[in-house]
């Protein structure tokens, strides 16, 4: 072999050898999120950005859309290795039960382990501003979209139920990627949403558009059985007054197939990019340790190890 031929060897085999500590230096994760319209796509693909960010390019997350929280639930049974999800912890409770959607039982469902809190769902009912609707009763005879099959969709008409409204409130039948364009062209009253404030639609039906949102009253809210919150005034262009609605908690979920030391560098990523990822949209703000209680699954063995450094100990324990 001539001086050039090795030389030429020797480079390629150099590349090579880097190419490969540069792969194997790599950890790859699948994050199954929601439909890629809504706004826990978008978080999905914010998480990803900072987990490449947070870790100098180690951790490479790739976003899956899903159909639904059950379907990244169901799908934590047949999965292997660094598989993320994303669910209300209410879903998870129920498959390590076994109960309905998750009858009967299975063992595997045994193997999750929860992460970390991410962005609460928030219910929405959008009304146009000139349909003369200022609360609840308001919205009888009135065409609204509240869409199929969703969380909010199911949310919104047991919520009309508890209010008295069944059968009063004209619900229109179609998907609820509809809504805005059918309420900014005054062929519904309103729609109602599930997603974190600010929520994309919402903000989408307010441009050019002078809208409403509807509040609870306590005796609502306390029908309901779920969580109180409060969308603050200014969140949404003509909103200025605080909103008074409900939420459903969310979290981000693995399994113990996931190696410690990935838990713990996705959930310290996380949290130190937490802030980062506020300032780009506000849906993280809302987001904090005391949520660490509602996660319904046992903690990662990695995720312990970082809320025990940042001395979470006692939120730990809550959960």
């Amino acid at each position: 072999m001539n001086r050039k031929t090795l030389a030429a060897a020797l480079a390629a085999a150099t590349v090579l050898s880097a190419f490969g500590q540069s792969a194997a230096a790599e950890t790859r994760v699948t994050y199954k999120s929601a439909k890629s319209t809504s706004s826990y796509y978008q978080m999905a693909v914010q998480i990803a950005e900072a987990m490449k960010a947070g870790s100098g390019g180690e951790i490479i997350v790739t976003v899956e859309e899903s159909q639904g929280s059950v379907q990244n639930v169901k799908e934590a049974a047949n999965r292997s290795g660094n598989y993320v999800f994303t669910t209300p912890p209410s879903l998870v409770k129920l498959a390590l039960a076994g109960k309905k959607m998750f009858e009967p039982k299975d063992a595997a469902f045994e193997k999750i382990r929860s992460l970390f809190p991410i962005p609460s769902l928030t219910m929405h009912y959008v009304v146009r501003a000139d349909a003369g609707v200022d609360d609840f009763a308001g919205l009888a005879g009135k065409d609204f979209i509240i869409g199929k099959g969703s969380f909010g969709a199911r949310e919104a008409a047991k919520n009309f139920e508890l209010f008295g409204l069944t059968d009063q409130v004209k619900l229109v039948n179609v998907e609820l990627g509809s809504a805005v364009p059918a309420l900014k062209n005054g062929q519904v009253d309103g729609f109602a949403t599930a997603g974190s404030y600010p929520a994309p639609n919402v903000m989408e039906a307010a441009a050019g558009t002078e809208i409403r949102l509807l509040s609870m009253s306590e005796e609502q809210l306390a029908a309901t059985k779920r969580t109180k919150l409060v969308i603050p005034a200014g969140t949404y262009p003509g909103i200025d007054y605080d909103v008074t609605t409900t939420s459903l908690p969310v979290a981000a979920y693995t399994t113990a197939a996931m190696d410690e030391d990935t838990a713990y560098r996705l959930t310290k990523t996380f949290w130190e990019g937490k802030t980062q990822m506020g300032a780009a949209n506000p849906w993280w703000n809302g987001v904090n340790a005391d949520m660490l209680a509602t996660l319904g699954a046992e903690l990662h063995p990695g995720a312990i190890r970082y809320y025990q450094e940042a001395g979470l100990t006692g939120k730990v324990s809550a959960q």
